[in-house]
């Protein structure tokens, strides 16, 4: 049986002397595993198709529950991300998180053109795309975070506040002593990355600080790539 699938590659291992296992993201099947034969080859015609990020219309071969990539057409590599290692280990802890998401089987529609899209908005340094990726994988998870009025108060909060990981979202620091503490910096990160609108210089970071940490909590696992990209943000900013 043969198939096809718009899909992106979101891991690859590799297998015997010149072939590679990868997973894929498909929107109608979820994740897909499926084998590249000879790509690690010098000149085979499927390199580009094996390569991290590789965004794709797939076919595949599948036989006895095992597929098999024949050809693939492409729609976008996302080079740029390449370029620089801030933006590449935030493009990996964007097919991360698909990877720890998504099922086989599982309709992945909404996650694919989240990282499809966050992935081309990192190729132009868009200081929220991260924010938005989380927000969105979050929120198919079934665990949407919420930047809009304090639940007790209904006010906007402001100031010192509390992020709650069993609500999903931002308290006044009067309100609750539930919670993790949360900066006003963070808060306008993620309600910018909800709505639009400014945010401080420094509340990307810490957004995603906090929505890593509420990744973890909810997912069970966490994301080493998004670790690694706050470590370099760290150095950087040093």
């Amino acid at each position: 049986m043969e198939f096809k699938a718009d899909a992106l590659l979101l891991r690859t291992a590799d297998y015997g002397e010149n072939d590679r296992m990868a997973t894929l993201l498909t929107a109608e099947r979820g994740k897909v595993s499926a084998c590249f034969k000879g790509v690690r080859r010098a000149g085979a015609k499927l390199r580009f198709a094996a390569q991290p990020f590789c965004f794709a219309e797939y076919v595949f071969a599948s036989r006895a529950g095992r597929n098999t990539v024949t050809s693939a057409s492409l729609y976008d590599g996302f080079p740029a991300v390449c370029e620089d290692v801030g933006r590449f280990y935030a493009a990996a802890a964007v097919t991360e998180a698909c990877d720890r998401l998504a099922l086989e089987g599982m309709q992945a529609g909404e996650l694919l053109v989240a990282a499809v899209t966050a992935l081309k908005e990192l190729c132009k340094d868009e200081p929220l795309a991260l924010v938005r990726f989380l927000l969105s994988a979050l929120s198919y998870a079934g665990y949407p975070p919420e930047a809009g009025a304090c639940p007790v108060c209904g006010k906007i909060p402001s100031g010192r506040m509390r992020f709650s990981f069993a609500d999903g979202a931002f308290f006044c620091g009067g309100c609750t002593e539930e919670g993790v503490p949360a900066s006003e910096s963070t808060y306008l990160a993620v309600r910018a990355a909800q709505e639009g609108g400014a945010f401080p210089a420094d509340g990307a970071v810490r957004a995603l600080r906090l929505l890593g940490a509420y990744f973890a909590r909810q997912v069970g696992v966490g994301l080493s790539a998004l670790t690694e990209y706050l470590h370099l943000a760290a150095m950087s900013a040093e």
